[in-house]
């Protein structure tokens, strides 16, 4: 008896998954602008018009794969501002996740690239950011959600949110991407979260 053929939904399914896959590789390998579409068609196994079908760019494909990093280093189920628990262990857990995020070996790669590729065209820069809005979103939401209820000092949340985002990235992102420095160690991860969480409290919590 023939098998049934999978269905179309599925299989596109898996040429989307197959063609992020193969780009991921090339970028990391070729770098962005040597990366082409038709590369990244040969290297899946799919036609070069199946990959446009998917995504109408490389900048959108690009993009599309440091979501997915993103996305994937802030999987964890409970991220929402939770007014009946107490702030540390909350903000404690957010710094952790983007630690774990920045300890991802293909997302410093692909942030190099990334880089690489932007520094000498802002216009590139803010194309392909603005396909992937906002990611510092969630921690801005949690500021902004907690200093609503009183239990931090800040009327910008978002200021409050990148000054955070910027010491965790001087020690676990910007070392690593512009010097080549080592991925950090579990305790030197476990360090900066605490010194880090406890040094933004110390300044926006209310005493």
């Amino acid at each position: 008896m023939t098998a049934p053929a999978p269905a179309p939904a599925r299989l596109t399914d898996r040429k989307r998954a197959a063609i992020l896959e193969a780009a991921a590789a090339e970028f990391r390998q070729a770098g962005y602008d040597a990366t082409s579409m038709d590369r990244v068609a040969a290297s899946a196994g799919v036609s070069k018009r199946t990959v446009y079908n998917h995504f109408p760019s490389k900048e959108a494909l690009f993009a599309q794969i440091l979501q997915q990093l993103m996305e994937r280093g802030m999987a964890s189920p409970e991220l929402t501002y939770q007014p009946d628990r107490p702030l540390r262990p909350q903000l404690l857990e957010l710094v952790q996740q983007k630690l774990q995020l920045l300890h991802d070996v293909d997302f410093i790669d692909l942030a190099r690239v990334a880089i690489a590729a932007v520094i000498p065209s802002p216009e590139r820069a803010q194309e392909m950011f603005a396909r992937m809005g906002d990611k510092e979103e969630g921690l801005t939401v949690w500021i902004r959600a907690a200093a609503a209820d009183g239990r931090l000092k800040t009327q910008d949340p978002l200021f409050a949110s990148m000054l955070l985002q910027g010491m965790v990235k001087g020690f676990a992102f910007w070392p690593q991407i512009t010097l080549g420095q080592p991925m950090l160690t579990p305790t030197q991860r476990s360090q900066v979260a605490d010194t880090a969480t406890d040094m933004f409290l110390a300044h926006f919590a209310p005493t």
